[in-house]
């Protein structure tokens, strides 16, 4: 958003952007407070099938795993951030970076780095479809219902997008080397993918995400040249939309995906022990 209400022409034009932007940046507090709520909820429910699992207490779980320490400290921190950002305080936005993040990444921060393939796949996601949903119900609409912005509404948008448009790129060239990464993991042979219900399902799932890169190879292609105007921004809106409905899919089919478990790694069959040609000589 910095970015965007800089290139803004004029104080007239700064004033109702930064009106706006202000407006776009509490919704976008929100969507993040509700989000983080929601995985510290999560992370509550696990905690007791974590701990009979380690034949431990939930109690001694929390104070003696640093693992759990950390992704309860820094998501704590992103409650915090999204809070003092709900209330326009602009230092709430850095706590909750750092607090989100970490909390993702705890791996990385016990040394654990053979761990964060999967977080790191998970992040890059976020960034690209993620951000893009928070655009789409935090900034678009927002700017679309406007009234006093309505001369500028395709303008906004268009910096909206532009400016989006460089994380979405690298976030999604980071999703496909990590994804590849994590599909060799479990799959261990190539032809895994075709004969074991694991590969079938990691088949199905990539459909979806073929068809979501498809969506966004045509907003960035076609659709974010012709952005400027109102109707572009609408028809924008619309493309974006399906292009978030489609990554819901790619994570139901993730789910499903997660209850089957990964082909196992086939042992080579032990080689028999050589039977002898002739009995042995008896002796006398």
């Amino acid at each position: 958003m910095r970015g965007a209400i800089a290139r803004g022409a004029g104080a007239s034009a700064d004033a109702t952007r930064r009106r706006v932007y202000s407006d776009t940046a509490r919704r976008a507090a929100m969507i993040g407070l509700i989000g983080v709520a929601v995985a510290i909820a999560l992370m509550l429910y696990q905690l007791p099938g974590l701990a009979a699992r380690r034949h431990t207490t939930v109690a001694d779980l929390v104070t003696h795993t640093a693992a759990v320490e950390l992704q309860g400290g820094f998501l704590l921190l992103a409650l915090i951030g999204f809070a003092l950002a709900l209330r326009g305080t602009n230092a709430g936005w850095p706590l909750a970076t750092v607090g989100f993040l970490a909390a993702l990444l705890r791996n990385g921060l016990l040394g654990e780095w053979k761990d964060l393939a999967n977080p790191i796949h998970v992040l890059s996601a976020g960034l690209w479809i993620g951000t893009l949903f928070v655009m789409l119900a935090a900034g678009i609409s927002v700017v679309l219902r406007n009234e006093v912005a309505r001369e500028e509404r395709g303008a906004i948008v268009s910096d909206m997008v532009y400016s989006f448009s460089p994380l979405a790129l690298a976030a999604a060239a980071v999703l496909v080397v990590f994804g590849v990464i994590i599909a060799w993991e479990h799959l261990h042979v190539l032809s895994n993918l075709w004969s074991t219900p694991y590969g079938i399902a990691l088949i199905v799932k990539l459909c979806f995400v073929a068809m979501v890169f498809a969506l966004g190879a045509w907003n960035w292609r076609r659709q974010k040249p012709t952005l400027g105007t109102e109707p572009a921004a609408l028809a924008l809106r619309r493309s974006a939309t399906s292009e978030v409905l489609v990554a819901a899919l790619v994570l139901a089919a993730t789910a499903v995906l997660l209850s089957i478990p990964a082909p196992r790694v086939k042992k080579p069959a032990a080689v028999p022990s050589a039977v002898p040609t002739a009995l042995p000589a008896i002796s006398p």
